[in-house]
């Protein structure tokens, strides 16, 4: 019996071991499989992709643009074209791209498809806030009488729109800017009726004036919105129902407003600015204060950062957006910030995570915010960059509009804070000079014909005279009177997803210096016409690329249309870099860093001689200015630097100054007379040459010193003659001007009135320097104010061996220090509400939160709020090269593209607060 039972115990012993065993490998199999479906999902997330996230977001809206006209506004047309989304927009069914400041009655005529239908559809994507792009939103529709939907997209979010300054709308701002819009067709159509009806002309274009495209509705909101049903927030109509409307208000037209976010100028999957003409960009950074430089520069870090009413628009419109951005690229942030406006946004940010982020599981990254204002020098310097070399030399796009805040739009605003006008990112490849006066003309001529044959084949649905206004239109292109020049017909623009092999041109180019740059495009020039099947007898030399050597294979690739558009990209990267390897280029920006170089050098020795170093710039340009009015250019001289180049490097002299010398009791780093003898140096440049000094501090000041100028010239000859007259008379005559003594006295009296008015202007213009002079002592205080550069940690490896290759930006310093887990004095962590609650709450009990590390994410993106340049690119990425840190993704973005010239516009020119 007991052997039995044994026997009975040892079977069921068996068989759970077999159902454990059997357990055991089910759940180990399932281990592995979910095992490797992370390690799938982690290689899918590995690559973090700006483009690509932009693109996602395009085709998120495909059901709206589908079959529509679609109007874009200058922001939204220069990040479209960075990112080469238009072949994708036609791919999704879109009829016709317009511009929306430049709306035309032709933009209606979009016949030359199969199936024509008039337009009922139209899709208005902006980055402008709703307020500041209503105009153009009412004159879009007026010219589509017959439209049935329009929808809206703006890059700003609802809530943006409701805490920004001086808003016309509230918390639910969407639905509120849909009301007021069908209220203000409305009444815009009545108008036209009544005047219709005046004139006899039934046509609502003919009939608006510009004040009838006013902001006239959207003043006091309350009594509208009231009597308008409550409804949820654009952002759940958005994800409930993507087709959205609202209630026809007897004009059959359907207006919904969502958000959409991803508007933004990607040079590479990983590098971005945002678009010049948009919201954020041109948003004011700082107020007028005495921290404060320029509207486009956050102020400087030396008290406590800007809280409530004193947030400037330009730090909200950054958090919201950065927000968003890392909403659409599935990134959940921890955020560190460098710098007082920084630790503003930083906490906007982590305010805004902790209301909208609970309980969402993304992918952690983290996020460093820097004030441009901690580093100045960087970019007032020519440092070694292709791509800023290419961005400083070509010339820009003109700005779809001259001014924001027009008549009729808006009120002034209350707090003082405007729109800042940026120069357009938007390069213009001048194709026509690069490839030659006579291949130019042919291929201008070529590509008017096929304007005009493409005019001229116009629909047959068209009317005759519709073709005859459409081809006298071709004829004013061959019209030597065309204000826009033909060579302007071939220019090109920049796109970042053109590629070689899967790598994108742009993206190739922002960590090259500029020798490598252009040796790596020859190389690419090679392949291309290797690929091609083409040969180029060109004589070249190995380790140098020279203007002679690109030019004939451009030439080569861009004989036949099919080979152009095969290799558009490199081809237009290539014109670029030939462009930039000018005489008249090269030249200038050689002695840019000729300049820079010298004054380096001139810091690491004394003040008195970097003070001569400056004053002797200051007095080269004054030659340069001379001999361009004599020779009637005002262009400055092949490898001369002009008065403003001469500014630019007294304003980098200064910052050097600041870095290097104790100040003096007049508040800068020079002695009362070295900078006395700097100002005279000043002053006698304007005067020389008053038309090479238009700058803001000597606005309405400018006439006064031409007059003077052309004034004194003429009296000067006359004087020249008159002594040599009298030397040659005195000979004939010893008595001379006997009884010519009441002329004296005249001009005696002419004389001393001449003196005082020359006196009074000196005044004028000295006080003028002064004013100046103030700005470059702030410029000079940049160290001693901002706190987190007061350490002695960012300050340890400056160079003074004149070789800017050697001295590093802020940013290189600031990643390298971070990458190396090192202590950064003045970088403050966001930690959110509930790191806040275990801080201070579970802290005692030993359950506190410990302080991440920036260098243990995976993810890194940067933000320069004011700017980046192409340089510090460069440095960002050699300093995680130098980290041994390759599993690390950076992510580098800035407000906007700085060169050396945009920021002389903000600390001197009209974008300052001089």
């Amino acid at each position: 019996m007991l052997v039995f039972l044994s026997l009975v115990v040892m079977e069921v012993a068996m068989q759970m071991k077999d159902e454990l065993l059997g357990r055991f490998n089910i759940a180990k199999r399932f281990k592995a499989a979910c095992f490797h479906e992370l390690k799938t999902a982690a290689r899918k997330m590995a690559l973090v992709d700006v483009i690509k996230s932009c693109c996602d977001s395009i085709n998120q809206i495909s059901d709206h643009i589908e079959g529509a006209t679609l109007y874009l506004d200058g922001g939204c047309t220069e990040s479209f074209k960075f990112l080469g989304a238009f072949p994708l927009l036609l791919q999704l069914g879109v009829q016709a791209v317009c511009s929306l400041e430049k709306v035309s009655p032709l933009d209606t005529v979009v016949d030359w498809k199969p199936n024509f239908d008039p337009v009922r559809k139209i899709v208005i994507i902006t980055s402008r806030l709703l307020s500041d792009a209503h105009r153009y939103i009412l004159r879009c529709l007026s010219m589509h009488q017959d439209v049935h939907h329009c929808a809206i997209f703006t890059s700003v979010s609802e809530i943006a729109h409701s805490v920004y300054p001086d808003s016309p709308l509230g918390p639910d701002a969407f639905h509120e800017y849909e009301s007021l819009l069908v209220l203000d067709y409305e009444e815009l159509v009545k108008k036209s009726e009544t005047k219709s009806k005046q004139s006899g002309d039934s046509s609502l274009l003919e009939n608006l004036t510009l004040e009838d495209e006013g902001w006239s509705q959207l003043g006091p909101i309350e009594g509208s919105i009231s009597q308008i049903e409550a409804r949820s927030s654009a952002r759940d109509l958005y994800e409930d129902n993507p087709v959205g409307h609202m209630e026809d208000v007897g004009q059959k037209l359907v207006v919904s407003v969502h958000h959409f976010p991803m508007i933004l100028c990607p040079f590479s999957p990983r590098v971005f600015v945002l678009p010049s003409e948009g919201a954020v960009a041109e948003a004011y950074l700082s107020a007028e204060h005495e921290d404060s430089l320029s509207p486009g520069l956050p102020p400087l870090s030396s008290g406590s950062p800007p809280d409530g009413d004193d947030i400037p628009p330009g730090a909200t419109l950054t958090a919201h957006f950065l927000y968003h951005l890392a909403s659409k690229m599935d990134l959940k942030m921890e955020i560190f910030s460098f710098g007082n406006l920084s630790k503003t946004v930083g906490k906007i940010l982590t305010d805004m995570s902790s209301l909208y982020d609970v309980g969402r599981r993304k992918r952690s990254a983290g996020l460093l915010l820097i004030d441009r204002t901690l580093d100045l020098h960087t970019p007032c310097c020519h440092g070694d960059s292709l791509v800023d070399r290419i961005f400083s030399s070509l010339p820009r796009r003109e700005r779809t509009t001259s001014s924001i805040n027009i008549k009729g739009s808006q009120t002034q605003p209350k707090h003082g804070y405007g729109n800042l006008h940026r120069r357009p990112l938007d390069v213009q490849i001048p194709f026509g000079k690069i490839l030659g006066e006579e291949d130019s003309t042919k291929d201008n001529f070529r590509l008017l014909e096929s304007i005009e044959a493409f005019l001229c084949g116009w629909n047959s649905g068209t009317s005759d005279a519709q073709i005859v206004d459409l081809v006298n239109l071709s004829a004013k292109l061959h019209s030597e009177k065309s204000p826009q020049p033909e060579t302007e017909l071939l220019n090109g623009s920049f796109v970042a997803m053109e590629n070689f092999h899967g790598t994108p041109y742009l993206e190739t180019m922002l960590d090259r210096r500029m020798k490598d740059g252009t040796i790596l495009v020859k190389k690419l020039l090679e392949e291309t016409l290797r690929r091609e099947k083409m040969a180029v007898s060109v004589k070249t030399r190995p380790g140098f690329a020279t203007k002679s050597d690109l030019q004939p294979m451009i030439k080569a690739l861009t004989k036949s249309q099919s080979s152009f558009l095969r290799n558009k990209g490199i081809i237009q990267l290539a014109a670029a870099t030939l462009f930039t390897l000018d005489e008249l280029h090269s030249s200038r920006w050689e002695a840019f860093t000729s300049a820079e170089k010298i004054l380096s050098v001139s810091a690491g020795d004394t003040s008195q001689s970097l003070a001569a170093q400056i004053g002797d710039l200051i007095n080269k340009s004054v030659l340069v200015g001379s001999h361009g009015q004599k020779s009637g250019k005002m262009q400055s001289s092949e490898g001369l630097l002009s008065f403003q180049d001469a500014l630019l490097l007294t304003i980098t002299g200064y910052i050097l100054a600041g870095e290097n010398f104790p100040t003096f009791g007049s508040g800068g780093p020079f002695s009362w007379q070295e900078e006395h003898l700097l100002k005279e140096a000043i002053v006698d440049a304007v005067l020389e040459n008053p038309a090479m000094a238009k700058l803001k501090f000597l606005d309405g000041l400018t006439e006064e010193l031409e007059a003077n100028i052309n004034k004194i010239k003429p009296e000067e000859a006359k004087e020249e003659s008159l002594d040599q007259l009298k030397i040659d008379e005195i000979d004939d005559d010893q008595w001379g001007n006997w009884g010519d003594e009441d002329v004296d006295d005249n001009n005696n009296n002419n004389n001393k009135e001449h003196v005082y008015g020359d006196m009074q202007l000196k005044l004028e213009l000295r006080d003028r320097i002064d004013n100046l002079f103030k700005v470059l002592h702030k410029l000079s205080s940049l160290k001693r104010r901002n706190i987190p550069l007061r350490e002695r940690a960012f300050a340890l490896d400056n160079d003074f061996s004149g070789d800017p290759s050697t001295s590093k930006g802020l940013l290189y310093k600031l990643l390298t220090r971070v990458l190396g887990k090192n202590e950064v004095p003045g970088l403050d962590y966001h930690s959110s509400t509930v790191g806040r609650l275990f801080k201070s709450g579970f802290g005692r009990f030993g359950l506190g939160q410990a302080k991440p590390s920036l260098a243990d994410q995976n993810v890194i993106m940067v933000f320069v709020i004011g700017g980046i340049n192409g340089l510090e690119v460069r440095e960002a990425q050699e300093a995680l090269s130098e980290s041994g840190r390759p599993d690390i993704e950076l992510i580098i973005g800035g407000t906007t593209l700085l060169t050396p010239d945009d920021m002389l516009e903000l600390l001197l020119g009209n974008s300052s607060y001089i």
